[in-house]
């Protein structure tokens, strides 16, 4: 869908960009330089941080533009559960979310280039974890899927043999709340995105 406004997304995730493609919105992708926060912050307060300083670092090389900055983390306990350094890691993060019920929180921020105006807002979705054996858990490790994720999985992917309930936007999961961006988008007067 074509927009009055360049709309970019500065983000260098292939699953926020397939997600978008998968709308038929018309964007670009500029991922960002910025520096991520990633402790120090409570789960959601670092979501939110990490997508406007995404959002304001692209916003500087754009003109009559909307930067959409995201950020994602995943807390246990309010605990932030990071990407696993390695295989021992990610096992170690497997085992603790176990047949256990953690929060996604992404952060989104959608900031207009030409009047620094920006819309941010959180969305939290819980999952509900399977009980997982060992052989689950050395399996999906060894897979490679869960290399580069936040929490050691993948819901799209194999992980979802494992995920045992959802509550809340499951798009939110893979890793761009499609919905509130809707949402955050008509705030800026785009009325139409079919």
């Amino acid at each position: 869908m074509k927009t009055e406004k360049q709309i970019v997304l500065a983000s260098k995730s292939p699953r926020r960009k397939q997600l978008l493609e998968e709308i038929k919105l018309e964007f670009e992708v500029h991922p960002s330089e910025f520096e991520e926060k990633e402790k120090g912050l409570l789960p959601e307060d670092l979501a939110i941080h990490n997508a406007i300083g995404k959002a304001q670092d692209i916003s500087r090389h754009y003109r009559n533009a909307l930067i959409i900055g995201v950020d994602t983390v995943v807390a246990f306990q309010n605990h932030i559960i990071g990407k696993p350094k390695d295989k021992e890691d990610a096992k170690r993060i497997l085992r603790l979310l176990n047949n256990t019920t953690h929060r996604v929180i992404s952060g989104i921020c959608v900031m207009d280039t030409d009047n620094k105006k920006n819309i941010s807002a959180i969305e939290e979705t819980f999952v509900t974890m399977d009980r997982l054996d060992e052989a689950d858990i050395e399996n999906y490790v060894n897979s490679g899927e869960g290399e580069d994720k936040a929490a050691g999985y993948a819901i799209q992917g194999i992980g979802s043999l494992f995920v045992k309930k959802i509550e809340g936007d499951y798009f939110n999961v893979v890793g761009l709340p499609i919905f509130r961006l809707r949402m955050i988008l008509k705030e800026f007067g785009i009325k139409r995105l079919v």
